[in-house]
Formats: C-alpha cells, structure tokens, sequence
C-alpha cells in the first residue's frame, strides 16, 4: 500500500514539475534577484556596486515615495467602497426578472472587456473641457454657463473624481458578475417567506441578500484594495500624474524611478515596500476572515 502511494506521489510530482520549474524561474527567481538589487546601486545596462542598506534609508526619507503613497491610498479610499456598492446595485438591478434583464447584464458587464488604454482615452475624450462629454452635457441642460469650463483633469480635486469615475465604469463589470452569481444562490424559498412574513424590501435587502453576500463582498473589497494600489495605467495616461504630480500613484513613481531616471536598484526597494504593504493587508483580512468565523 506504501509503495503504491508513493509511486502515485512520485507520478504526480512528475506531471507536477514543469510547472513548478517555469514557476521558479519566471516568479520566485524573479523575486530573489529584485531582492538583490536593492541592495546595490542599479542601472539599465549593469550592476555598478554595492550600497547595502542605502537604498532602504534613502526609501524611509524620502517625501515623494510617501506621497505617491498617499495618492495610491487616496484612490483606494475613493474607488473601493463605491466599487462595492455599484457592483451591489447593478446586480440588483440585473438580478430583478424583466424583459431588459439580458440587456442589463450585457451593458453594466460590457465596459470590462475593454482594455486599460481604451478606457482611458475615452475617458479623456469624456472630461475634456470645451469639447468633453461631460461639460457638453452640462452645457445643455443650463447647469453650467455658456462661457464657463470645468477643468475635469487640471485641478487636483477634480482630476481624483474624472479617474476614479473613469475607473469604475470600467471595472465594475467583473464586481457585478461576481455579486450576480451570488445572488442567483440565494435560494428562492427564503425571500418568499420573508414575503409571507410581512417583510418590505429594505427588510429583506439588509437581513437576507446583504448577509448572504458578506463572503463575496470580503473578498471583492480585498482585492479591489490590492488592485487600487496597483493602479497605474489609466492615471498615466488621463493626467500624467498630475497636476504637479498630485495624482501620481506609487506604481508610476516606480516607473519613473527605474525606467526615467534609470536607477533600477531604489525602484526596486520601492517594490517591495508596496509587496509589503499588500502583504500585511492580505493577511489582516485573512486573521480577519478567521477570527469572524471561529466567533460564529
């Protein structure tokens, strides 16, 4: 029985290994060696000498890495409470039996499939002034004077709102798939109960279909967390990171610091501060997760 056990342990280690050989060399490889080069003084086209924990103490001080922080918290605070709630409503929404229920699921998840820069440019087209969408619709409806602009991507403010409104119009998609099969295990027999037992429709919103959506809505929350300080792109290409690099994210800074000012090895001690961050943001909500569910 033992040598039968191990022979299949064997074979499957076998089917196993050419994964895990790409996976070492293309992911943990990858991450030993970006370990390495933040401890030397790093360029584009060579390692020219070691610095030990410079770059780290360089990193500790440094205000514009803590600022590009800041704006990469700014914009998990805006976009991460209100990518749950539309994803909530459009699937409610889309969930309702109607004869617009297919048109509904395929407008709110059509946005998605669109790629970063796609998003992006449309979004510029969307919140320029003079010629923009968004300033042309104000403009018809008398909300704002004829010979008046709002400045969508010029001001601070105003450019956190156009990116974060921008955003969710595109991500929202993949939210409003994962709440809708959520809601489409909820068996029917408990709302109709509640009907009977004189419930309203708030009633049944908050004490069944939000309980029932608590485990998704966990997980959703942490990873539009994780993807929210990964955000790079869209502000890159919508405002450049600025005005006066008031909107620039950690992710671009870290470009700028690698690829711009070719110093590839302070990039990377930036890396992994951010590693560290998702790190200990996933395991909070994993203790978090365990600790909800040993009370219960």
């Amino acid at each position: 029985m033992r040598m039968s056990k191990l022979r299949a342990d064997i074979q499957a280690l076998l089917y196993l290994l050419p994964f895990l050989v790409i996976y070492i060399l293309f992911t943990i490889w990858p991450m030993i060696k970006g370990v390495n080069m933040t401890f030397y003084k790093w360029t584009l086209i060579r390692k020219m000498k070691y610095i030990g924990w410079d770059n780290y103490s360089r990193m500790i001080h440094d205000k514009d890495m803590w600022a590009a922080i800041g704006h990469s918290v700014i914009f998990v605070v805006l976009t991460t409470p209100t990518m749950v709630i539309l994803a909530i409503v459009l699937a409610m929404i889309a969930n309702r039996k109607s004869r617009l229920q297919r048109l509904y699921r395929s407008v709110f998840f059509l946005p998605s499939v669109l790629s970063v820069a796609v998003a992006s440019f449309l979004g510029l087209f969307v919140f320029q002034p003079y010629t923009g969408l968004v300033n042309s619709v104000l403009h018809l409806v008398n909300l704002l004077p004829e010979n008046t602009e709002i400045f969508w991507l010029s001001e601070t403010n105003l450019s956190w709102i156009a990116i974060a409104l921008i955003t969710l119009w595109w991500t929202v998609g993949f939210n409003f798939i994962l709440y809708l099969s959520a809601m489409q295990e909820i068996p029917d027999e408990i709302y109709e109960a509640a009907r009977l037992d004189g419930a309203n429709d708030r009633q049944i919103f908050f004490r069944i279909t939000f309980p029932y959506l608590n485990p998704i809505t966990k997980t959703i929350t942490m990873l539009q967390i994780i993807a929210s300080f990964k955000v790079f792109m869209q502000i890159y290409i919508i405002t450049g990171g600025g005005p006066l690099d008031k909107t620039r994210p950690i992710i671009q800074l870290i470009y700028q610091t690698g690829f711009k000012k070719n110093d590839l090895g302070y990039a990377a001690t930036m890396s992994y501060m951010l590693f560290a961050i998702l790190l200990v943001l996933s395991i909070f909500q994993y203790w978090l997760n365990n600790r909800k569910g040993a009370n219960a």
